[in-house]
């Protein structure tokens, strides 16, 4: 089995930042245009504009590798294919459809079921976070404008003196589990937004804490958000504490825990007591 050379993962890290980023500007000017003012329109006209460009992209540069849209009828014969690029060409449509800024556009990469790279685009704060976290390289670097949203690492930080733990939630669908573990950690603050990109970065940087579901999630909503969380240090697990796979013929995974390091054991515990 042939081992990947790191050109062949920069210049496909590369590929997937710049590919979001312009996702991403296309999914601005659309709503920035006022040619849709329905909101469920023109959350259908973003989800599909995105896509048709993030297959075309995909399709023209690595025409070999399999690819798993969330907006594209799934194609079986990418269980055969070692790199399996895994896209949510818009995550947190309801989001974005009402002029909110937590939406994202995730740009994953599988290779042997393994998510090896990805780039999350956040264009309502002009921010894209791409990473590699694979055997021998792991990195990760945030691109854009959007200066009043710095990254903050995870790296051996311990828990905050003076304030209470930072959950993000969803906006429409938080299952009960998470509130009870956040009582078991002490009443820990909940801060509702969209996409699953967007909760993860809001712990990136600096801005939450711990991100805990169960419900409802398929590979195109964590595989390029669990990248960069990685690379970055955070703990990404299942509510259990084992590892997700990828690239399988059910996309399904409905669960992820994203953490900073100091937190994984009192969340899994908490779930564990749930």
């Amino acid at each position: 089995m042939n081992v990947p050379t790191e050109a062949d993962i920069a210049a496909r890290l590369a590929f997937a930042a710049r590919i979001a980023e312009d996702a991403g500007r296309r999914l601005l000017a659309v709503r920035t245009s006022g040619r849709w003012t329905d909101e469920a329109i023109l959350g259908d006209v973003g989800d599909q504009a995105a896509d048709g460009y993030l297959q075309g992209a995909l399709l023209a540069r690595y025409p070999d590798d399999g690819i798993l849209s969330e907006e594209t009828k799934d194609a079986p014969e990418r269980l055969a294919r070692r790199w399996t690029w895994i896209v949510d060409p818009l995550d947190g449509t309801k989001e974005f459809s009402q002029g909110r800024q937590d939406w994202a556009v995730h740009v994953g990469l599988a290779l042997d079921g393994r998510p090896v790279l990805g780039a999350v685009a956040l264009p309502a704060i002009s921010r894209v976070v791409s990473a590699v976290c694979a055997a021998g390289a792991i990195r990760v670097a945030l691109h854009g404008a959007g200066g009043e949203w710095p990254m903050v690492l995870a790296g051996d930080d311990g828990p905050p003196l003076s304030r209470r733990l930072r959950m993000v939630v969803s906006r429409s669908h938080t299952p009960e589990i998470v509130a009870k573990v956040a009582r078991e950690l002490g009443d820990a603050e909940l801060i509702p937004c969209g996409s699953v990109g967007f909760k993860v970065a809001m712990l990136m940087l600096g801005k939450a804490d711990a991100y805990v579901h169960k419900k409802g999630l398929k590979e195109w909503d964590t595989c390029a958000p669990e990248v960069v969380a990685r690379a970055a240090g955070f703990t990404v697990c299942r509510l259990d504490g084992s590892d997700q796979g990828y690239n399988r013929p059910d996309p399904r995974n409905d669960e992820i825990v994203v953490c900073r390091p100091w937190l994984r054991q009192r969340v899994l515990e908490a779930l564990a007591a749930g």
